[in-house]
């Protein structure tokens, strides 16, 4: 490769790695300020506080204009679930060769 046609590949990839860093940064930045929502949310879905607003909408005593996807038995699990497999897929890019080191 010739030194021009070098530097000018060598600065597209400069371009395209700082647009995803600040993007990822950006992010990250957001998902780390919903890990408190996100525990709030687990602890709700293992609460009897969940079972006994499921009953209750169940037994059709929750408004039925009210949102309630919380009270879905899947749409929590799939959002735990997601973010376990988003936790372990950043930890396999950050660590390719499994080294705990």
């Amino acid at each position: 490769m010739e030194q021009i046609e070098r530097i000018k590949a060598m600065e597209q990839h400069l371009n395209r790695v700082s647009q995803a860093v600040m993007r990822l940064s950006a992010a990250l930045d957001e998902y780390a300020e919903a890990q408190t929502a996100l525990h709030e949310l687990e602890t709700y879905y293992n609460s009897d506080e969940w079972k006994h607003d499921y009953d209750d909408d169940e037994a059709g005593l929750i408004p039925k204009d009210l949102k309630r996807g919380v009270l879905s038995e899947d749409a929590i699990w799939n959002v735990l679930e997601d973010s376990r497999n988003l936790n372990s897929r950043m930890e396999e890019v950050l660590n390719p060769c499994g080294d705990r080191g």
